[in-house]
C-alpha cells in the first residue's frame, strides 16, 4: 500500500481531486481515500475507487479492529481502553486499505499535523499542505506560524513537499520545517494557467489552487511508481479527473429530486474564507444568479453556525459578498432583496428533537438549544444589518426538518426555490439526510 498524505483549508477538495485524477490515469489500480469528516454517513470517510466503504466492509473491519484493541492487555495505565474517534476511524481506514489491498492511499489530515493519527505514515510516496490562512488563527487558537509549524510536520525525510503559495510567514516556517524534516525537496506551486481551459468537477474559483497541488501530488505518485505523465502537465487523464471530481457539500448544486422546482445550493462554509468562496460561487450567474435575470428566484437562506463563533461576523461577511458579486456581474439587483426568505435553525435532524445517529452534534449546549440562542441571535443580526428586511420573512426554527418542511411551503407558495444551505457541515449533512438528497453523495 502507497500512500499521499496531505493537509489544510481545501484539503478535502485536494484529496478529491488527487483521487479521482489517479483513477482516470490509471482504472486498473484500486484507490482508497481517507477523509473527514462525513456528512450523513461515517462511512463516507473511506472511500474505495471513489465509492463510501459499504455497510457490509465498514462493519466487518470496524469490529475486526474494535475486537483486536479489546485483545489487547498491554497498553499503559494512562492508555484509554479504545482511543479516540478520529483515532479509531483513521485505524479503521488503515486495517481497510491493508485488507483491501490498495495501490494508492490518499490520507486528508484532521486538524493536526506533526501530531496527527495520519501521520504515522513514516514515508509517503508525496506531502502537500494546502492554503493557510488568517481563519487558521482564529479557529484555532494559535498564530500562524504556529499552524505552519504543525501543518509542516508531514513533510518526511526523503519524501518531496509541496505547497500552494501561502502568506509569507506561514512560507518561512513551512520552507524550514522542509529543511529540517529532510525533505527530498520543497515545491511552491504556482496556480496552473491550463486549468483555465478545464471545467473543474468542483465549483468555486479557488479550486483551481487546489486542483494546482492535486496535479502535482499526482504526478509525483505516478513518476515514483514507474509510469510518469507526458511533459504535458495536463494529460487528457488529468483532464477528465479534474473534471469528474466531486466533493459532496463544497459549493455542489443539487436539482431536488422529488421536487422539480427546488434547487438546493450546498456549502459547509464555516470559516470567513471559505464562507468568501461560497458567496463568490453562488452569487454568479452559473449558480444562484441564474442565467435568467427576468426570472424569479425565490433565494432562501438556511444558516447556522457553531456557538461561539461570531455569527453576526460571518452574515456581514455574507452581505458584503453579495454586494460585491453583484456590482461584479452589474446586475440590478441588491442585497437587501437577494434573499427571499433567510432561516436560521439547529444542527438538529429531525421534527422531533432526534438526531440521524451518523450526523450527532455533541457540542450543543442544551440551554442554548432550548432557547434557540444562537439562531435567535442570528435573526437579530440579520435584522440589524438590513432593517427593511421583512421580518414575516425571517424564520428560527428548532431542527432541520422545519428548515426543509418550510421550504417545501415556500416552493409551494412561489413556484420555485433556490436554496443556499451554509454554514455549517453538520447543516448541509442533515440537509442531504432529510431532503432526501443521499444519491448526490
Amino acid at each position: 500500500m502507497s500512500s499521499i498524505s496531505r493537509v489544510r483549508k481545501g484539503k478535502g477538495s485536494t484529496s478529491a481531486f488527487t483521487d479521482s485524477i489517479l483513477r482516470a490515469t490509471r482504472p486498473e489500480w484500486t484507490t482508497g481515500l481517507y477523509t473527514s469528516p462525513h456528512l450523513v454517513a461515517v462511512r463516507e470517510r473511506i472511500r474505495i475507487n471513489g465509492r463510501p466503504l459499504s455497510e457490509e466492509d465498514f462493519t466487518k473491519f470496524f469490529f475486526e479492529v474494535w475486537d483486536r484493541i479489546s485483545e489487547n492487555k498491554t497498553r499503559a495505565e494512562t492508555t484509554p481502553e479504545k482511543p479516540g474517534y478520529f483515532r479509531f476511524m483513521t485505524l479503521v481506514a488503515y486495517h481497510t486499505f491493508l485488507s483491501m489491498k490498495v495501490d494508492v492511499t490518499i490520507l486528508e489530515v484532521g486538524v493536526g499535523g506533526t501530531y496527527d493519527t495520519t501521520n504515522i505514515v513514516p514515508k509517503p510516496i508525496a506531502t502537500g499542505v494546502t492554503s493557510l490562512g488568517i481563519d487558521h488563527v482564529t479557529v484555532l487558537g494559535s498564530t500562524l506560524e504556529e499552524i505552519a509549524w504543525h501543518k509542516g510536520g508531514i513533510f518526511k525525510k526523503g519524501v518531496p513537499a509541496f505547497t500552494v503559495t501561502q502568506p509569507r510567514e506561514a512560507l518561512d516556517v513551512l520552507r524550514q520545517q522542509a529543511k529540517d524534516l529532510k525533505a527530498s525537496e520543497f515545491n511552491v506551486l504556482p496556480t496552473l494557467s491550463e486549468l483555465s481551459a478545464v471545467k473543474l468537477g468542483l465549483s468555486g474559483t479557488h479550486q483551481a489552487i487546489n486542483a494546482t497541488l492535486a496535479v502535482h501530488l499526482a504526478r509525483s505518485f505516478l513518476t515514483s511508481k514507474g509510469s510518469a505523465p507526458s511533459d504535458n502537465v495536463l494529460t487528457d487523464d488529468f483532464v477528465r479527473g479534474l473534471e469528474n471530481a466531486r466533493w459532496p457539500g463544497r459549493c455542489q448544486t443539487v436539482p431536488d429530486p422529488a421536487f422539480s422546482s427546488t434547487t438546493w445550493y450546498l456549502d459547509g462554509s464555516h470559516t470567513l474564507e471559505s464562507i468568501t468562496c461560497g458567496m463568490q460561487w453562488f452569487v454568479s450567474p452559473g449558480a444562484g444568479l441564474g442565467e435568467d435575470a427576468s426570472k424569479k428566484k425565490n433565494r432562501i437562506l438556511i444558516f447556522n453556525c457553531t456557538s461561539g463563533r461570531s455569527g453576526s461576523t460571518f452574515l456581514a461577511s455574507i452581505r458584503s459578498h453579495i454586494e460585491t458579486q453583484l456590482k461584479l456581474f452589474d446586475s440590478d439587483e441588491t442585497a437587501l432583496s437577494f434573499f427571499d426568505h433567510v432561516i436560521f435553525c439547529t444542527n438538529v435532524t429531525y421534527v422531533d428533537g432526534g438526531f440521524k445517529a451518523d450526523i450527532t452534534t455533541v457540542a450543543l449546549d442544551p440551554a442554548d438549544l432550548a432557547e434557540l440562542k444562537t439562531q435567535n441571535q442570528l435573526a437579530s443580526a440579520w435584522s440589524s444589518m438590513f432593517p427593511a428586511f421583512p421580518v414575516a420573512n425571517i424564520h428560527v426554527l428548532p431542527s432541520i426538518e422545519h428548515a426543509v418542511n418550510l421550504v417545501r411551503q415556500l416552493e409551494s407558495d412561489a413556484g420555485t426555490a433556490n436554496v443556499l444551505v451554509a454554514g455549517s457541515l453538520h447543516l448541509v449533512g442533515g440537509v442531504f439526510e432529510v431532503a432526501g438528497l443521499s444519491s448526490a453523495l
